[in-house]
């Protein structure tokens, strides 16, 4: 049996792609004593509005708001996220050391290309993190995941599992609202799509899942293998 240390281990290119993704589900599983980890891949440099130094700032308190364990940066190069054996090595080793039992990383289909990409990494390095032999030089122990699940950020696309977050939608939003350099267009910055009308899109998306679900709001997540139902689940549903 796999020593599991985190509950979940959440990775996104940029600080501000798991809020958007998975915001929610981080606030509930953290506010019932669950240990989660947010693992931004770059600095995200490359970014219309803001800095290096702001995005960190405003990266430290989203994970505050949501109440995540602990939050890093493995510094790949913002449009630098491909798929070597370098990249892959620096995620199986926080793979490793954290040794969560969920991984979530971006859905590969996206309007932006480092979405995808780092899907297709986390994926890789989620399977080396298992090999024994991958890697010596890595001191922390082999590790594997009990699944791996992908969130939604651009697009609505139909989920293959909706998470019920009603009563965390407030907390996404603020966190969300923590990235004011990417959310709000100030004096001398770029219009993008994520300063006009980001946020509200992201929560009438969140409406729309949890209305299809039953509920007020939700979070859709896509998954590459069947989700397991337990029979008391079921029979409780008939």
């Amino acid at each position: 049996m796999e020593n599991y240390q985190t509950d979940i281990l959440a990775f996104g290119a940029h600080a501000d792609d798991v809020e958007i993704g998975m915001g929610g589900m981080i606030a509930k599983f953290s506010a019932e004593g669950k240990r989660v980890v947010i693992c931004d891949l770059t600095e995200a440099d490359l970014s219309s509005n803001g800095t290096v130094e702001s995005r960190k700032q405003e990266a430290a308190e989203a994970a505050s708001i949501l109440g995540a364990s602990d939050r890093l940066n493995l510094g790949i190069a913002d449009r630098g996220i491909y798929i070597t054996h370098e990249n892959i090595k620096k995620v199986a080793e926080v793979i490793r050391k954290y040794k969560p039992r969920l991984i979530f990383a971006p859905y590969w289909e996206d309007r932006h290309p480092d979405h995808g990409n780092c899907a297709k990494l986390v994926e890789e390095a989620s399977f080396s993190a298992g090999i024994r032999k991958f890697e010596p030089s890595i001191s922390h122990e082999p590790h594997r995941v009990e699944a791996l699940y992908f969130y939604m950020i651009n697009g609505f696309h139909q989920p293959d599992f909706v998470f019920d977050v009603s009563s965390y939608i407030d907390k996404k939003i603020h966190s969300l609202k923590a990235y004011d350099s990417q959310f709000n267009l100030g004096e001398g910055g770029v219009s993008t799509p994520l300063t006009n009308g980001y946020i509200e899109s992201v929560e009438a998306r969140e409406r729309l899942f949890g209305k299809q679900a039953g509920v007020a709001y939700a979070e859709g997540y896509k998954t590459k293998k069947p989700l397991l139902l337990e029979k008391d689940l079921i029979g409780d549903a008939l």
